[in-house]
This record gives structure tokens, C-alpha cells and sequence, in this order.
């Protein structure tokens, strides 16, 4: 058990936490410290607290994009703070602020009550809003970064809290500014510029089929919402049910000429638009699928048979286990397509 210490009414300190509750793969983990924020402004004084001081502090949000290999070596810092607000009114959009403890999905829901756009696509994500732009969360052909208006980031290096606007933030696949330098910036809030007219993106993952199995005739963001969520609950399996962190891998992003040569040997491959007009997007899944991963399970570490991307805890796997089969899965897909996949989730305890 761990021993709590209420400090102040803005901040719960513990020692010796249990982290097992607090990842969506289940690995059993403690931490010598966990602070959880009720209020960010105390942010700057909880970081300044003794057992903040002489190892890495780790911000920990839902724990859904994270695979504990060992202990955190220093203290955990989660937020409690969940308000969202519509910041700004405007004729074709509006801008929406959500603490960074705010859940990602029912933020998503939300937006769409009131009225807005843009999330759509990036329903069912688990996670919190802080966590989003600092991985740049995507799926169904659209990332978080599109949408966002501005982070606010408790900036370590000069002690101030900062307000980064979207071409600050420097988002890319999968990447941010904050996920490069997770030592200096601590996300507190997320703006989102959402717009009232939706530009509707249907044609990805089997989104219009969906909508033809649900009767949608003339689909809406709601409707597209929701043939999301019945997409990826079908699809992927529920970390209440079986631990696991999504999509564990990043689809490769490679030259186009590289792409080509490889659709000539690999009929069949997908592949996508990438970040420049000059390469493209392979499927991870499509490759790990091909080399006989999917379904696949050594004792309680395996790879879901829904998705050959997502990794599987079913039950008391280890978070050495889990990534020794991720690198064997990664090894496998380097020699048969001689292609690099590197993992999505943030590794603790060891290097990939």
C-alpha cells in the first residue's frame, strides 16, 4: 500500500504508488512517488518538491500510450483537472480549452454536442487531452495538430508557464515539439479551433462502408463519430477486457521510389500519403500480418487477433516480455521487407 500526504488542497503526494491501475496494458509497476494535480497552478511548486529532484519525473496521463519494461526511476506526475470550455465564439468556429486531465474521448463527444467539427475521426482514442498534442494523435486520415489552436506548457527550463501556438508546437507524424524535449515542457491545456460546417473525411479504414451498414444516407460528424467507434470496437480490443495500448507500432513512413520497388515485390501493400509529396506511408500492420504475427501469443505476451499492430498483455505479462516480442515482431518485419518499425508508445525501463 502506499502512504498518501495531502499537501495542499491542489495536489495528493504518495509513496511508493502502485502503477498497475494506472497503464492500459496492466503491468504491474510501482512508482516511489506519484503527485496527482487536482490545480495546475500548483505545477511549479510540486515540481519544485523534494522528491521531484533527483531522477526524471515522468507525466503520466491515462498510461494508454506507454509500456512499463521496469520502475520509473523517479516520481509520477498525473493531473486531475478535467474542465472544458468553450474559450472563444466565432461565426464558423470556436475555440475550445480542456485541461489536460480531460479524457480524450469524452471531450470528442463533447465538441460534437455543441455543435462542432474536426474530432470526428479521432473518436473512441483513449488518453487525455494533455497527452494528444504531444504524440500528435491520429487515425482515420486525421491528426490532432490540424485542429489545435494553441498548447499552454509549463516551460522547466525558464520556470513560466507558455502559451505555444500550432506552428510552435512543430507537429509531425506521430511527434511534437513536447515528445522531443519531454524534459522541458509539461502540457497544462489544449486549445482546439474547431470549425461549425464540417469538412467531412469518409474515405479512409472502410469509415463510408460503415456508414452504409449503419443507413446513413447523409452522414454528419456525429454519424461519422460513431461509425468510428463501431469501427475500432470491432477492431481493436478493449483495454478493459484485455491490456494492451493501441497500435504499438508506427507505420513506416519512406521514399516514394522505395515504396514503389516494394509494391512491386510485395503485391498488396498499402500504402498512403505520407508528410511530403515525395514519400508515402506503409502499413505496419499489413507487413507484421504478412510475417505471421497476428494471433500470436507466448505465455500472456502475444499480438491481438483483431489487429496485428496491437500488442497484447492477457494477463500477467511482463513489460520485459511484452518488448522482447515487440522487437522480435520488428527484427521479423527488418528482415522480409527491409523496412524499420519502431514502437508508438513511450518505453519505461529500457531502451528500444
Amino acid at each position: 500500500m502506499s502512504n498518501a500526504s495531502q499537501l495542499s488542497d491542489a495536489y495528493l503526494l504518495r509513496e511508493d504508488a502502485p502503477l498497475d491501475d494506472r497503464n492500459t496494458f496492466g503491468i504491474a509497476a510501482r512508482a516511489p512517488c506519484l503527485v496527482e494535480i487536482a490545480d495546475t497552478a500548483a505545477l511549479p511548486e510540486v515540481l519544485a518538491l523534494p522528491q521531484l529532484q533527483d531522477a526524471p519525473v515522468l507525466i503520466l496521463g491515462a498510461g494508454s500510450n506507454l509500456l512499463f519494461a521496469g520502475n520509473p526511476e523517479g516520481a509520477v506526475v498525473s493531473f486531475d483537472c478535467r474542465r472544458v470550455i468553450v474559450l472563444h465564439e466565432h461565426d464558423d468556429h470556436a475555440v475550445v480549452r480542456a485541461d489536460a486531465g480531460a479524457q480524450w474521448h469524452a471531450l470528442v463527444l463533447w465538441t460534437l454536442q455543441q455543435g462542432l467539427s474536426g474530432l470526428e475521426n479521432l473518436a473512441l482514442i483513449p488518453g487525455t487531452a494533455g497527452a494528444a498534442p504531444i504524440q500528435n494523435i491520429g487515425a482515420y486520415g486525421c491528426e490532432v495538430g490540424e485542429y489545435v489552436h494553441a498548447v499552454e506548457a509549463f516551460d522547466r527550463t525558464s520556470g513560466e508557464l507558455r502559451r505555444l501556438d500550432r506552428a510552435a508546437c512543430a507537429f509531425a507524424y506521430r511527434d511534437s515539439l513536447f515528445k522531443r524535449e519531454p524534459d522541458r515542457y509539461v502540457v497544462t491545456a489544449l486549445e482546439l479551433s474547431l470549425p461549425r460546417v464540417p469538412a467531412l473525411r469518409l474515405d479512409y479504414a472502410g469509415i463510408r462502408e460503415e456508414l452504409s451498414v449503419m443507413d446513413v444516407a447523409t452522414p454528419d460528424a456525429r454519424s461519422v463519430a460513431q461509425a468510428v467507434i463501431r469501427i475500432r470496437q470491432r477492431k481493436l480490443p478493449d483495454p478493459a477486457v484485455v491490456g494492451n495500448a493501441g497500435s504499438f507500432f508506427k507505420n513506416p513512413i519512406v521514399p516514394t521510389a522505395l515504396a514503389e520497388d516494394l509494391l512491386q515485390q510485395h503485391a498488396g501493400l498499402p500504402m498512403f500519403r505520407g508528410d511530403a509529396v515525395d514519400n508515402r506511408k506503409l502499413s505496419a500492420a499489413w507487413m507484421i500480418e504478412a510475417c505471421g504475427w497476428k494471433g500470436f501469443r507466448e505465455g500472456d505476451a502475444g499480438v491481438s487477433a483483431q489487429h496485428a499492430l496491437v500488442l497484447v498483455n492477457h494477463g500477467s505479462a511482463t513489460g520485459v516480455q511484452l518488448l522482447s516480442l515487440a522487437r522480435r515482431i520488428a527484427e521479423s518485419v527488418r528482415a522480409r521487407f527491409g523496412i524499420a518499425i519502431e514502437p508508438e508508445p513511450k518505453v519505461i525501463g529500457a531502451r528500444w
